[in-house]
C-alpha cells in the first residue's frame, strides 16, 4: 500500500475534489500560503453523488464511480471515457431480478448507485459492482471501459440487496499461477437468506465465464461464507454489519465493521442498543472461513469513549514513527477516525478522533484469544452468530502467528477491546476519512472532515 509519487498525486488531488476542500495552514507559526486553484471535475447535475474512486498506480488514471455512470479520467481530471450503468427499469423485491426471471412486483425507473470500484490489474480491467438487480457487477476493460462480462444468471452473481453506496467492500487476493479470490463483504438489508455478509468468490480470467464470482468452495455442508442467522433478527431486528473498510496483510484478510449489539448498562436490568467497531480476520487459503475472528476496537481520550468507526487507512510505519512505537518502519499501522460513543451510527456526534493501531499488537491478542480457547477456556464468544454461548473445546495443538482454524472453535469473538492510540481529536468539525502514507521517514495523514476541510 506505499504508492508511487504519481499515484499518491493524484489521489490527493482527487480527495481535494471529494472533500470540497479549503486548506488551512500547517501550524499556527507559519503565515499561510496563498490559495492554490485546485483542478476539478463536475459531473452531470442530473446524476447526484459520487460514490468511489480508484487510481490505476500504473498510469495515475482515475476511475470514478457515480450514479447511473463510471468516468476514466486522466491524471489532469480530463474526461477519456464515460460508461452508462442506468438507470433500467427495477424494483428491490424481485429476486431473482426481473433479467433473469418475470417479476410481480411494479418496475420503475431505477438509478444504478455505484456500490465498489476495484482494479483487477492481472487481468487488466475493472469490476464495477452496482445497486441494480440485487447488485450485479459488471467487468470493464481498463483501456476503453468496454463491457467485458455481467454476469446475472446464477444466485452468486447478486452481491447485494442494499443500496447505499458505503454498503460493500471488497478485496483481491491475487497469485501468480492461479485465478485471483475475490473477498466480499457487505451489509444485507434484512435479507439473510439471500445475501451472505462475507464470501470469497472467484475471479476467473476469461469474464465470461460460469465461474465468475461462484463461491472458491461449496458443498452441502461448508462453502466460502458467512450467513448471518434468521435467529439474530428476532433479538435485533434491524441487525446488519456495516463494512467501512478492507484490505490484506501477510497471510490475512481483514475487514473494519460498525454492528449492533444489545448490551446491560450497569445497574440496569433491561439491555440496549448500541453500536460496537470490530475487526474481522480471515486467512486467505481458508475455503471453510473456519479461521474467522473478530475483535472490538475503539479508542479514548482523557475519559472519552470514541467507539463509532467513521474511516481507516492501512500505511507502513516509517522509520520516524516506528521508534516511538517500538516496532519496525514497515511494519502495517492502521489509522482510524472513530466519532465519540455508540449510540448514534447514523447521526454521528460531531467530537471524533484520529487514532493509530499496531496490526501486530491485534494479531498478538487474537493469537492469545485462540489459545485460550483450544486449551477450553471460556465461550466462542460471538452472540450474533452464534445467538447462543458455546463452550470452548480443549485441543492439543500449537498455535502459532499463522494458524488458520480448525471445524472446531470457530467462529470465534474476542471480548476485550483493542484500544488505539489516540493522535488527534476534532470536537467541532467531525472526521469522516483518512489516509496516510510514508514521506522521508515521517507518517503523513490526511484528514477529510463533515464540513469539507483537509488537514494534514
Amino acid at each position: 500500500l506505499i504508492m508511487s509519487p504519481a499515484m499518491w498525486k493524484w489521489t490527493c488531488l482527487v480527495s481535494h475534489l471529494l472533500l470540497s476542500t479549503t486548506v488551512s495552514p500547517l501550524s499556527r507559526q507559519q503565515p499561510p500560503h496563498p490559495k492554490r486553484p485546485f483542478i476539478t471535475f463536475t459531473g452531470e447535475q442530473a446524476e447526484g453523488n459520487f460514490n468511489h474512486l480508484v487510481v490505476d498506480e500504473r498510469t495515475g488514471h482515475i476511475y470514478l464511480g457515480a450514479v447511473n455512470r463510471i468516468y476514466k479520467l486522466s491524471s489532469d481530471l480530463k474526461v477519456l471515457v464515460t460508461h452508462e450503468t442506468g438507470p433500467d427499469d427495477d424494483n428491490p423485491k424481485c429476486y431473482p431480478p426481473r433479467i433473469v426471471q418475470t417479476c410481480n412486483e411494479p418496475l420503475t425507473p431505477t438509478n444504478n448507485i455505484n456500490k465498489m470500484l476495484l482494479i483487477d490489474y492481472k487481468e487488466n480491467r475493472l469490476i464495477a459492482c452496482g445497486s441494480l438487480y440485487q447488485g450485479i457487477c459488471k467487468l470493464l476493460r481498463l483501456d476503453d471501459l468496454f463491457k467485458l462480462g455481467e454476469p446475472f444468471h446464477k444466485k452468486e452473481h447478486y452481491l447485494s440487496g442494499v443500496n447505499e453506496s458505503g454498503s460493500v467492500f471488497g478485496v483481491i487476493v491475487s497469485y501468480s499461477n492461479t485465478d485471483d479470490k475475490l473477498f466480499i463483504a457487505t451489509a444485507v438489508d434484512g435479507k439473510p437468506e439471500y445475501f451472505p455478509t462475507i464470501s470469497s468468490r472467484k475471479l476467473t480470467k476469461n469474464s465470461e465465464a460460469d465461474g465468475m464470482f461462484a463461491y472458491v468452495f461449496h458443498d452441502e455442508f461448508v462453502a466460502s461464507m458467512i450467513k448471518i442467522p434468521s435467529d439474530t433478527f428476532t433479538i435485533i431486528p434491524d441487525f446488519d454489519i456495516y463494512y467501512i473498510y478492507g484490505f490484506s496483510s501477510g497471510n490475512f484478510v481483514y475487514f473494519l465493521t460498525l454492528q449492533p449489539e444489545m448490551i446491560s448498562p450497569p445497574g440496569s436490568t433491561t439491555k440496549e442498543q448500541v453500536y460496537t467497531s470490530k475487526l474481522v480476520r480471515l486467512c486467505k487459503e481458508d475455503t471453510a472461513f473456519n479461521s474467522y475472528v473478530e475483535v472490538p476496537i475503539g479508542c479514548e481520550k482523557n475519559g472519552v469513549e470514541y467507539r463509532l468507526l467513521q474511516a481507516a487507512y492501512l500505511s507502513k510505519a516509517g522509520a520516524i514513527l516506528a521508534r516511538s512505537l517500538g516496532v519496525g518502519p514497515e511494519d502495517d499501522i492502521l489509522f482510524t477516525v472513530f466519532s465519540k460513543g455508540q449510540k448514534r451510527k447514523m447521526k454521528s456526534l460531531d467530537e471524533s478522533a484520529l487514532c493509530i493501531f499496531v496490526l501486530k499488537e491485534i494479531n498478538d491478542r487474537i493469537k492469545d484469544r485462540l489459545q485460550s480457547c483450544y486449551r477450553g477456556e471460556g465461550t466462542l464468544d460471538l452472540a450474533w452468530l452464534k445467538v447462543k454461548d458455546i463452550p470452548c473445546s480443549s485441543a492439543l495443538l500449537t498455535i502459532d502467528d499463522n494458524f488458520c482454524g480448525l471445524d472446531m472453535n470457530a467462529p470465534l469473538g474476542v471480548s476485550s477491546m483493542v484500544r488505539g492510540l489516540p493522535i488527534f481529536t476534532e470536537d467541532g468539525d467531525r472526521m469522516t476519512s483518512v489516509i496516510a502514507y510514508v514521506y522521508k521517514n515521517h507518517s503523513l495523514a490526511f484528514v477529510g472532515t463533515k464540513s469539507g476541510k483537509l488537514k494534514k
